[in-house]
């Protein structure tokens, strides 16, 4: 299977919690030997994730440039970044979205402000261009959640991991650390 990445453009890398995604992204990215940001979603809401951030943190190489954003894609990014960009996670970065509406906002609101964070990264990568590698968890394989904040967090991020794929010149779908490539 040509696992051959694509060096400008989107790459989106899709799979299950701890199917290798992140590490399958930072592989390609040392093996490029270009510049590298890494841009980060995640918050630490608790000493568990603090703990997690800190590890990945460590095991960056220290010549990779780290943006902590978790949300605000939208920006005025206008110069290239990097030669090769990493967005850890799109999962994270739609529940970042989720946690900052009230509790009991709708799909429509949700979706508003998950497409204007999915249309500035796409629009940014068009802006900077340089090779991104975006990871997102993929929801629609499991079961439909029982609640409805459940519900609209599966529906909000699998419109952005399907707007997305439309964007990306390469898809990758990780399953148990293999690389299957699906466009």
């Amino acid at each position: 299977m040509n696992h051959e990445i694509p060096t400008d453009g989107i790459t989106l890398i899709l799979g299950g919690a701890r199917s290798g995604k992140s590490s399958f992204a930072e592989k390609i990215a040392r093996e490029s030997g270009k510049t590298v940001l890494f841009i980060a979603t995640a918050t630490a809401g608790d000493d568990e994730m603090s703990k997690r951030i800190r590890n990945h943190q460590a095991s960056r190489p220290v010549e990779w440039q780290t943006l902590e954003l978790p949300r605000g894609f939208g920006g005025n990014f206008t110069a290239p970044l990097a030669d090769v960009t990493i967005v850890d996670c799109i999962s994270l970065l739609v529940n970042n979205v989720l946690m900052s509406l009230p509790e009991n906002s709708s799909l429509e609101v949700v979706m508003h402000d998950v497409r204007e964070e999915i249309d500035g990264l796409i629009a940014t990568n068009a802006r900077c261009g340089g090779q991104w590698l975006i990871i997102s968890n993929e929801v629609g394989m499991g079961l439909v959640p029982p609640y409805p904040l459940g519900r609209i967090y599966r529906d909000a991020l699998g419109w952005a991991n399907q707007t997305l794929v439309g964007a990306a010149q390469r898809v990758i779908l990780m399953v148990a650390g293999i690389p299957m490539v699906i466009k």
